[in-house]
């Protein structure tokens, strides 16, 4: 979510507008550059697909090449822009690019969806998509609907699974004779003996206001991409939540007492980690990502150093929360003025065949991948070579199988492997997600989004600091919702309750 772009109306209506004078409908496609005319095997048109930027190239890639020899359609890959994606995108939208189908991000598509550009799915589905049916729970085709009709295949993530978790110095933990805290209050005293006894840092950080593994301890059920909760039969946005007012309160307590970074204001990500790789930090909240650069570290600055993974603490109400992420992560549609309408959902329903679509996940068994004890594992550097890319041919996944198949990747790297697993592991029974993971893009979000998550980011490391006293808090909400925030809690909770009739 990190990475959407805000979108705005005037763009929704310049698209519309532009397809309405060109005389765009469900029978004119436009014509342009003979995409569709080259033939594929027996017969097939050659498919023209919009991706997501990517540092490859794809049509030259094994996965490429696997996906055209399995299904006998070949395809004209062209990407968007590292830069200005949505900008390109609108212009391409706008002079009816003859594309056959296109992988979106969710801002993308909820703009898309809204200003005529996209074609219904629902008969094609209906005709062709067996296979995608099958695969695809009716959870996240609801995510895919606008007004009743389906405008995209719905790709989901790897699973709901979280990527976070606190990681200390256990050699100085067991050296102060400490046990390792399982309560807010515990962590509290442990940072206080660190900071005494040690002179270090006891929570290095930078920038992010969103501590969840601290936060979840006051019942604040938010983490980096999680927004919404469900309270009481309503939606409820984090900044307009009590508990993160407490949540602040405490991590300014901790900054005012030395307990966190004196620089979280202005740390980056690699500042972070090297303060705690470094012998300058005890603790920092780590991406299960982070494990082989962590480890790698620590053991060149301090062989006889030891890391350890903190299990999710328990709250007031004695029990633990973790924020995990998943959804909706692209949605595939298909142009009004497509070509080949017919022939791309044939193509698309036929990438969800089980066995072509197990081999654009993982690769050929015994070449790229290889299964011990039920588990998935890469076969390197064989996998890295030729299926590193698997992922972003993706247009669609087997929702029960794929998390399955995608762990493969975390198993290049043992330090990565068990921080993964140990983080699901402790996270099991006690996930949470958004309120919203099902819910369609809605509009009024979608546009006000990113302006006001940057808002909040800004003024909570403010508070954190103690730049700006928590006392403004109140004041700041109400400035958050005239920016848009009521507009945007208001059609949560249309969307919510709409989907409860």
């Amino acid at each position: 979510m990190n990475r959407k772009k805000l979108w705005r109306i005037s763009a929704v209506v310049s698209i519309a507008a532009a397809i309405a004078v060109s005389g765009c409908s469900k029978s004119g496609p436009a014509q342009s550059n003979n995409a569709g005319e080259k033939q594929g095997e027996g017969g097939k048109p050659q498919l023209r697909e919009l991706m997501q930027y990517n540092r490859f190239e794809p049509g030259s890639d094994p996965v490429a090449k696997y996906l055209k020899e399995k299904t006998g359609y070949d395809v004209k890959y062209d990407m968007l822009p590292v830069e200005n994606a949505d900008e390109k995108l609108n212009l391409l939208m706008a002079n009816k690019e003859p594309y056959d189908f296109m992988k979106l991000t969710p801002n993308q598509f909820a703009k898309l969806s809204t200003s005529g550009a996209l074609e219904p799915l629902d008969d094609l589905l209906d005709k062709y998509g067996s296979n995608l049916k099958k695969v695809i729970s009716q959870a996240s085709w609801d995510g895919a609907k606008i007004d009743g009709h389906t405008y995209a295949i719905p790709e989901g993530s790897s699973g709901v699974a979280t990527g976070t978790a606190l990681v200390y110095r256990k050699d100085w933990l067991d050296e102060l004779g400490l046990k390792e805290p399982t309560t807010r209050d515990e962590l509290y005293n442990v940072l206080k003996t660190v900071k005494e006894k040690k002179g270090v840092i006891p929570i290095a950080g930078g920038k992010d206001p969103f501590q969840g593994e601290i936060a979840s301890t006051f019942g604040w059920m938010y983490g980096p991409s999680t927004y919404w909760k469900e309270s009481n039969g309503e939606i409820v946005h984090y900044v307009d939540d009590p508990t993160t007012k407490e949540y602040l309160a405490f991590m300014n307590k901790l900054y005012n007492e030395g307990l966190i970074d004196p620089e979280w204001a202005i740390n980056q990500s690699n500042t972070v980690i090297e303060k705690f790789t470094s012998g300058k930090a005890f603790m920092y909240r780590a991406g299960w990502f982070d494990a082989e650069n962590i480890n790698t570290a620590l053991a060149k600055s301090n062989p006889d150093g030891k890391i350890a993974i903190l299990p999710y603490m328990k709250g007031d109400d004695g029990k633990a929360a973790q924020a995990g992420t998943g959804g909706i992560s692209y949605f595939i549609a298909i142009p009004k003025w497509s070509n080949n309408k017919d022939e791309a959902m044939k193509y698309l329903d036929l990438k969800m065949d089980a066995d072509i679509f197990k081999g654009n996940a993982l690769g050929i068994e015994g070449t790229h991948y290889k299964v011990e004890d039920g588990k998935y594992y890469p076969i390197l550097p064989k996998f890295n070579e030729e299926w590193n890319n698997g992922s972003a041919f993706l247009t669609g996944v087997d929702e029960t199988n794929y998390p399955t198949y995608w762990e493969a990747r975390v198993r290049k790297n043992k330090y990565v492997q068990t921080y993964y697993e140990t983080y699901q592991s402790n996270a099991k029974d006690i996930l949470f997600g958004d309120a919203l993971i099902t819910a369609p893009p809605i509009p009024e979000i979608s546009k006000n989004v990113q302006k006001l998550q940057k808002q909040a980011e800004d003024t909570f490391i403010k508070y954190i600091t103690g730049a700006e006293p928590l006392s403004g808090y109140d004041k700041f909400v109400e400035q958050w919702k005239a920016d848009g925030g009521s507009e945007m809690i208001k059609a949560a909770n249309d969307w919510y309750k709409s989907s409860k009739k």
